[in-house]
């Protein structure tokens, strides 16, 4: 950085992270995650199923898609799927994502979304115009509903509403599908491992 220009740059550090698609989705995915619900699954905080489901979904992924093993490399195909199948079904972990994906086309020009999401991973969504209008909401469905996530997206423009609804939740669709595909295909095969320990 020799230039007038980067002479302000100079000494900073980059992080470069270089990672497939399918690496890619499933990070975005932990991301959603930890925005979403009161656990970090990416720092091991808050609810240790949503560690586990991570974990046994980048089985599936490293092995449907990628022709490699992940955190469970002995597990057969049968049971990591029934595995990742049984946490979804108590976390409500795709259903929930799918929920987002389908709310990034009804949020409305207001500038400020609350997001509901039920036990079931059921989401309803509310828009404000006003700030403290969203806030006083926010705070009352806290106190009626206090079982639910509860997530206030602000923005000073209603741009800027549908922008954080793409880059934090459209992009879990990959995710979604690549673990559906995934689940499909490991269903689907019997390895020469399985078949010897079967008989």
């Amino acid at each position: 950085m020799n230039s007038i220009a980067g002479k302000n740059y100079a000494g900073l550090y980059v992080e470069i992270q270089y990672r497939t698609l399918v690496q890619h989705a499933w990070a975005t995915a932990v991301e959603v995650i930890g925005f979403i619900t009161e656990s970090q699954p990416k720092f091991q905080q808050g609810d240790n199923r949503y560690q586990l489901a991570m974990a046994l979904a980048s089985e599936i992924l490293a092995r449907a898609h990628e022709n490699s093993k992940g955190p469970f490399p002995e597990c057969p195909n049968k049971k990591l799927v029934e595995d990742f199948l049984e946490i979804d079904n108590e976390l409500h972990l795709l259903t929930t994502l799918n929920g987002l994906n389908a709310a990034n086309e009804s949020v409305s020009e207001k500038r400020n979304a609350i997001l509901i999401f039920s036990t079931k991973g059921e989401l309803e969504i509310k828009t404000y115009r006003d700030a403290p209008d969203a806030l006083r909401s926010l705070f009352e469905l806290e106190i009626q509903y206090p079982e639910h996530d509860i997530v206030l997206v602000k923005a000073d423009i209603s741009e800027e509403v549908r922008l954080a609804f793409k880059n934090y939740f459209s992009n879990a669709r990959d995710f979604i599908k690549l673990i559906n595909d995934g689940c499909e295909i490991l269903s689907n095969v019997i390895t020469i491992d399985e078949i010897a320990a079967s008989n």
